[in-house]
């Protein structure tokens, strides 16, 4: 007899209600707190968002400005996070390997024997996601470790660490617009992770590793890189029509094109794509901006005449990868940098979950045999 009630993956299936994000997969829609996304993560800082998130309005001038000074005192690492970083260094561990390792440590100095406020537990770890990440990363290219700096916003200070050279503004605010974009996206898997574990009651550094955890599956944090590997590969404009049908007739996957929520074009395509044009404009390569569009314009194109029908349309990887590269980043640090803003969201969910105060505890249906009989080791085969 089926169970009508088993949905596998949950899909379908109501856990939660939020008042952090709306997507509407069928219109193309993602709306932030009650602000359409293209309004807010070209206009927003990223602290202004994570306000947004976590307490539910925009703040005023002299909140915004205490809530970022007091998240950036958090910005200078534990010494044992260094250590541990050296020692995942020297071990080589993927960067989403050393991230997961280092965010359970992200509480280790504030305060020894007495309770942690979660709010100071979630200023601690979104401000040290960034320096967590920069720090190993020149740790795995065999550089010294660069301090932060108080006078910088995240973005900045983010892009200072992993080079040691103050960005410019047009590659700032493309990188606040993605961190922004990427902020909050319904209940996808690693927020869910999150919330399952913050409604055991236990606490915000836990929830976030796990969310971490999550995220490093290729299922859910998804390949920006490939995305960029075949506008490269293509290289010129005219040769995008042949390639892209060779794909095709090989039955390859075009990445960067159709989501599995998106029936129609991904929102946050269209807020990076414009993201993109304005810092390659002033502070990058043009040319391949301009190359990136011609690609995807031909791949539009292709999609609709070999599967009509399907609306496989830009998704939120395509310009993801042109933007981080652009900003100078490279592929291993495009999935790290997700989580530094989508930690975002992870948090503000999990201070959601914490007010309702409910365990978060599925049903499973059992499906493997009822009748076995115990046989004594000394008579088994």
């Amino acid at each position: 007899m089926t169970d009508t009630n088993y949905r596998p993956g949950l899909e379908g299936v109501v856990a939660a209600e939020t008042a952090l994000s709306q997507v509407d997969g069928q219109n193309g829609r993602l709306v932030i707190a009650g602000y359409q996304l293209e309004d807010l993560a070209a206009q927003a800082s990223f602290e202004e968002v994570c306000f947004l998130l976590w307490h539910g309005t925009l703040p005023g001038q002299s909140e915004l400005e205490e809530f970022r000074t007091s998240m950036a005192e958090f910005r200078v690492l534990p010494s044992a996070t260094h250590s541990l970083l050296e020692q995942a260094a020297h071990h080589k561990v993927s960067p989403m390997d050393a991230l997961r390792m280092a965010a359970a440590t992200f509480d280790l100095d504030l305060g020894e024997g007495q309770e942690i406020d979660e709010l100071t537990r979630a200023k601690a770890i979104t401000a040290r996601i960034p320096p967590a990440v920069a720090t190993y990363w020149r740790y795995l290219q065999g550089l010294e470790a660069i301090g932060p700096r108080q006078d910088l916003g995240r973005s900045a200070n983010y892009l200072y660490m992993l080079t040691g050279l103050e960005p410019g503004p047009a590659t700032v605010r493309a990188l606040e617009t993605y961190l922004n974009t990427v902020a909050d996206h319904g209940l996808n898997a690693s927020t869910f992770a999150a919330r399952v574990i913050i409604a055991t009651e236990s606490d915000m550094v836990s929830a976030v590793t796990g969310a971490i955890g999550a995220l490093k599956g290729p299922l859910h944090g998804g390949a920006p890189g490939p995305a960029l590997d075949m506008v490269f590969e293509i290289g010129e404009a005219e040769r995008a029509e042949q390639y892209i049908r060779s794909k095709l007739d090989r039955g390859e996957r075009l990445m960067g094109f159709g989501h599995r929520v998106y029936k129609v074009r991904d929102p946050r395509a269209d807020v990076l794509a414009a993201a993109a044009e304005a810092m390659f404009s002033t502070e990058g390569d043009m040319h391949l901006y301009e190359l990136a569009k011609e690609v995807e314009s031909t791949v539009l194109a292709l999609l609709e005449e070999s599967k009509p029908g399907r609306n496989l349309k830009t998704n939120v990887e395509f310009f993801t990868a042109l933007l981080l590269h652009g900003i100078g980043l490279e592929i291993p640090l495009f999935t790290p940098t997700f989580a530094a803003g989508r930690v975002a969201g992870w948090i503000g969910h999990c201070l959601e979950q914490q007010r309702t105060a409910r365990l978060i505890r599925p049903d499973s249906r059992y499906v493997g045999p009822t009748d076995l009989a115990w046989v004594p080791i000394e008579q088994r085969p």
